[in-house]
């Protein structure tokens, strides 16, 4: 009996101190304004730095050159914060325009890049378009001609095959989309290219195998998407064992930053490990300029977090924003997005 009405006095008490709560706190359940989320801001930001609401250039020796692999970077950030879709749609016209086009994944008979190809055929699959007529280029058809009887895919240049881990596991979440879907050899030839630690290297058949962090987090990614989860586990518990104690992530040699945290969060989202992605989420946003910045670079994502660079700033925040989202290649769409830029709300 005494236990009984301790319990119920228990209960009542926890009660008041709920109903107490509500009543003197009424603005806890006001709902906060809306505004842009982080990837939002951050997507509003890098579809305000397109050259001519387009494109991306970069500049060498003074001279700019078009940079179709960012300008695609951008494509996927757009589709990943669901916004900025009028920019992703002027942004993925000019990539696919012949010149352009062309001048990225080669003429198909004496150049043909695999990481370019593949890329391209992604970013128009992710806008819901048809990579097997891309301005009348079959980017499929080309793309697994690239194949090598091993299962690598292999550029076709008289400068070199340039080839590497981003280009295979391009090659395979572009080809995930397709009817005939991934070559199994191709996936199998990625899996071995595993170093001991678990993760997989940059460039393959090297004196040291070396597991590089951006590599390995879009490995992971591709080897899931072709249902090569035992493959890509040892990868993610790599992954892990790399993240810094803030949270991010650093290639070889270098330092935290927000493109490798970008890569390795999405990684981290799709192979279902949630806490380590909020602690890389952390770390990202902790990167992003906010209020106090200036009103121009509001919503970008440092490289370092160091003084802010606007030569890197594009790239770092394009790959945060698939980071920031968990967004991964392999279910990116661009679906239900909405036009404009947003922009952070500010005092």
């Amino acid at each position: 009996m005494v236990v009984r009405l301790s319990r119920h006095r228990l209960l009542a008490l926890f009660c008041g101190v709920l109903a107490a709560l509500t009543l003197t706190t009424p603005a806890l359940a006001a709902p906060a304004p809306a505004g842009p989320t982080r990837a939002e801001a951050a997507a509003g930001w890098l579809a305000r730095q397109l050259i001519d609401g387009e494109r991306f250039e970069v500049v060498y020796d003074g001279v700019a050159y078009p940079d179709q692999g960012l300008t695609l970077d951008a494509v996927f950030a757009f589709a990943a914060a669901g916004v900025a879709d009028d920019s992703g749609t002027r942004a993925l016209a000019w990539v696919s325009r012949p010149d352009v086009r062309d001048a990225y994944v080669g003429d198909g008979t004496t150049e043909a890049y695999v990481g370019a190809t593949a890329k391209l055929a992604l970013a128009v699959a992710v806008r819901g378009g048809d990579p097997t007529d891309v301005g009348g280029v079959d980017l499929v058809a080309r793309l697994r001609s690239l194949q090598s009887p091993t299962g690598r895919f292999t550029d076709r240049s008289a400068f070199g095959d340039y080839s590497n881990a981003f280009s295979q596991s391009f090659a395979i979440l572009a080809l995930d989309r397709t009817a005939q879907g991934v070559p199994a050899a191709a996936a199998s030839w990625l899996a071995g290219t595993r170093c001991a630690d678990g993760g997989y290297p940059l460039l393959p058949a090297q004196p040291v195998c070396t597991s590089d962090v951006d590599a390995t987090a879009l490995a992971v990614q591709a080897l899931r998407a072709a249902g090569r989860r035992a493959d890509a586990a040892p990868g993610l518990r790599w992954l892990l064992s790399v993240q810094g104690a803030n949270g991010g992530f650093a290639n070889v040699g270098g330092t935290p930053n927000a493109n490798s945290t970008g890569l390795a969060a999405q990684a981290l989202r799709d192979g279902h490990r949630p806490l380590a992605w909020a602690r890389a989420r952390t770390f990202l946003a902790g990167l992003q300029v906010d209020c106090a910045g200036a009103s121009a670079d509001r919503g970008a994502v440092d490289f370092d977090g160091g003084a802010f660079d606007p030569a890197t700033a594009a790239r770092a925040t394009a790959q945060a924003v698939l980071g920031l989202t968990g967004a991964g290649y392999a279910h990116l769409s661009a679906a239900g997005a909405t036009t404009g830029a947003p922009t952070p709300d500010c005092p």
